[in-house]
């Protein structure tokens, strides 16, 4: 049976119990590699499918994903939140190794927001309710609080978090780094791609194929390192 390289829990005091531990036995997939990815959105999967591909290991959507119960996402960071999706869907799914994500913005003039809160800082706030997608009102929200602020670095962020039946296997981070615009540009991506811009490249992600988005961007290193931890493991 493969043995897999083990994190400490970084996230003890979540609701859910987070443990470590080897896996069970009855979590079959370990040898044969497929990962069962907790989430819906076509983009990502195609996304995490098409990178594990070339390392030999399959990506599935996760079987049911609709018909379960969201998990509260009320952990403080990133790896919290992925940590609590991933347990909890694993539970759903026995024997099946389920990874989760959670990522966001990190804005240094605003000390890291809007972070966890990325995909509802503007109704946190309050802001301009009903006027526009969410996506243009996060947008606008972020813009407004920069307003002539010098400091214009940010990064966003992605972790990633490997279970199979409630228990963390595995855990991985990637980051890229950037610099908020004052204005959108590009029409591709979502969210606050618009807003950041890669300076090496002078391009938003919003302006980025899709290729070379998954190359530099916080997913892609994110799953990247966490398939290189599964080729690590000796079978």
């Amino acid at each position: 049976m493969a043995r897999l390289r083990l994190y400490p829990t970084t996230t003890p005091n979540s609701p859910l119990e987070i443990r470590t531990q080897p896996p069970h036995e009855n979590c079959s997939n370990l040898v044969t590699m497929t990962l069962y990815a907790a989430t819906s959105n076509p983009g990502k999967l195609a996304e995490f499918s098409t990178s594990a591909s070339s390392a030999g290991i399959d990506v599935l959507a996760l079987p049911g994903l609709q018909s379960m119960p969201e998990p509260v996402e009320d952990a403080p960071t990133f790896m919290g939140n992925a940590e609590l999706k991933a347990v909890a869907y694993s539970l759903l799914a026995p024997g099946l190794l389920v990874f989760a994500d959670d990522s966001g913005l990190a804005a240094d003039a605003l000390n890291g927001q809007p972070g966890v809160r990325s995909a509802r800082f503007a109704d946190d706030l309050g802001f301009e309710p009903g006027l526009g997608t969410k996506d243009e009102r996060n947008n606008r929200c972020l813009l407004s609080l920069l307003a002539n602020h010098p400091d214009r670095t940010a990064r966003f962020v992605c972790t990633l978090a490997l279970a199979c039946d409630g228990e963390v296997l595995l855990r991985s981070e990637g980051t890229v780094e950037g610099r908020l615009l004052e204005a959108p540009r590009g029409k591709d991506g979502f969210g606050y791609d618009p807003l950041f811009l890669i300076p090496s490249l002078n391009l938003t992600l919003a302006e980025l194929s899709r290729e070379q988005k998954w190359q530099i961007s916080h997913r892609g290193n994110a799953f990247r390192d966490l398939l290189a931890q599964l080729q690590e493991t000796p079978l």
